[in-house]
C-alpha cells in the first residue's frame, strides 16, 4: 500500500525546499492539540520498554529524536512527539530575533539523499521561544539549542549565550551549546579552547544543566580533544556529534553540491559515526549521534559506536513522517538479532 507521504513527496519536491518545509510545518501545527494528534500518536508511536533509555538526567521513551533546525521556534514539539519521536531539540535560538541569510538558502541533493543549508540561524528570538516552550505540555524531553547572535563578537559571546539561556531556561529539559554552526558569522572563532572555556563557564555560572556541547564534523582531532577536555573539566552532561559539514565528499552527484552551507544527510553518515566513536571512547558523557540517520541500521551503527540516543532531520525530509516508527521497529529487530535486551545494552558495543 502506497503511503500518503509517497504520494505527496513528488509534489513537495517540486517546491523550493524551504516552502515545502513551511507547508509541512503548518500542517503539523494545525493538527497539534486536536484529536488528530492523538490518532497520529496511535499510528506512529512504538511502545516497548526495550527502546527506553536514560541520558543526561532524562528518560527517553525511545532513542530517536528530531535534530535542531526542524522546529526552530518551538512551535510543534507536541506534533513531532505524536509522530513517534522520543525527544525534540528546538532551535538554534539566539537572544534576539534573526532573519537569517538571503534566499534561496536550502538545497536538496536527492541523488545523494542530502541537504545543504545556509539558513543563518533564522529564529524568533529567545524571549518568544522560551515562554512558548514553557507553556507546552510535551510527553518527551525537549532540548533547546542555544546559539550565538549573528553580530555579536567572539569576546561578547559568553554574555550573549547567557542571555539566550536565561530566556529559555524554563522551557527546556536540556540545553545544547551550539558553537559549530557553519552558516553564521563568527562561529569558527568559538571552536578553540579559550573561547569554549569562557562560554561554557558563563553558562554553568548561570545554572545551565543538563548542558551539552555540539561539535562540528570538520574539526581536526586536536580540536576535538580540546573540546572533550572542556566537557570533562566542566562535567558537561553530554556531547552532540555532529553538526552539518562544510566539506564536500567526492562522491556527491547532485548539481547542488557546489552550494555554500552545511551538508547533512547520508553523505556525512560515515564521518559522524566515526566521530561518535571517537568521542565515546574519550569521555563518560552520553553522546547524541547525529548525521545521516534515515534507517534503523544507521541508528544502530551510531548506538553501537557509543551514541546513547540519535537525532535526524534530513531523513525526515526524504522518508517522511513514519521514519521514527520504522527506525524503532527496526531497532527492536536488530536488538533481538544480536541478543541485546535493550538499546542501553547495545550502546558502545563496537568499542568493547
Amino acid at each position: 500500500m502506497t503511503s500518503p507521504y509517497a504520494i505527496a513527496k513528488p509534489f513537495l519536491f517540486r517546491l523550493p525546499p524551504e516552502t515545502a518545509h513551511r507547508i509541512v510545518h503548518r500542517l503539523l501545527e494545525t493538527v497539534q492539540g486536536t484529536p488528530i494528534e492523538t490518532v497520529l500518536a496511535r499510528q506512529y508511536t512504538v511502545e516497548d520498554d526495550r527502546l527506553a533509555c536514560q541520558a543526561f538526567g532524562q528518560r527517553f521513551p525511545n532513542p530517536v529524536g528530531v535534530a535542531a533546525g526542524f522546529d526552530k521556534n518551538g512551535e510543534i514539539p507536541c506534533a513531532l512527539a505524536a509522530l513517534g519521536f522520543g525527544f525534540v531539540e528546538v532551535g538554534g535560538v539566539t537572544a534576539e530575533p534573526q532573519a537569517g541569510n538571503e534566499r534561496p538558502r536550502m538545497f536538496r541533493l536527492p541523488e545523494d539523499e542530502g541537504l545543504i543549508n545556509r539558513m543563518g540561524l533564522n529564529n524568533q528570538g529567545a524571549k518568544t521561544v522560551g515562554p512558548r516552550l514553557a507553556r507546552k505540555a510535551v510527553d518527551v524531553p525537549i532540548g533547546v539549542n542555544v546559539a550565538k547572535s549573528e553580530h555579536v563578537t567572539p569576546d561578547d559571546a559568553p554574555a550573549d549565550y547567557r542571555r539566550t539561556y536565561e530566556a529559555v531556561a524554563d522551557g527546556g529539559d536540556f540545553f545544547v551549546v551550539n558553537i559549530s554552526c557553519p552558516n553564521s558569522q563568527g562561529f569558527e572563532e568559538l571552536q578553540n579552547r579559550g573561547r569554549m572555556d569562557a562560554i561554557i563557564g558563563e553558562l554553568r555560572d548561570a545554572g545551565a544543566a543538563p548542558l551539552l556541547v555540539k561539535l562540528s564534523p570538520d574539526l581536526p582531532e586536536p580540536a576535538v580533544a580540546d573540546a572533550l577536555e572542556i566537557v570533562n573539566e566542566f562535567e558537561l552532561e553530554g556531547v552532540v556529534a555532529t553538526n552539518t559539514s562544510t566539506e564536500r565528499p567526492a562522491s556527491l552527484g547532485s548539481p547542488h553540491r557546489i552550494e555554500d552551507g552545511g551538508l547533512s544527510g547520508a553523505p556525512i553518515e560515515s564521518r559522524s559515526t566515526e566521530l561518535v566513536g571517537y568521542v565515546a571512547q574519550r569521555t563518560d558523557a552520553p553522546v547524541v549521534g547525529v548525521g545521516g540517520v534515515s534507517t534503523a541500521e544507521d541508528a544502530y551503527r551510531k548506538i553501537r559506536a557509543g551514541a546513547s540516543v540519535v537525532q535526524l532531520y534530513t531523513g525526515l525530509v526524504y522518508q517522511g513522517p513514519a521514519i521514527a516508527r520504522e527506525i524503532n521497529r527496526g531497532l527492536l529487530a536488530l536488538l533481538e538479532r544480536d541478543g541485546f535486551d535493550s538499546v542501553a545494552d547495545a550502546v558502545g558495543a563496537d568499542l568493547q
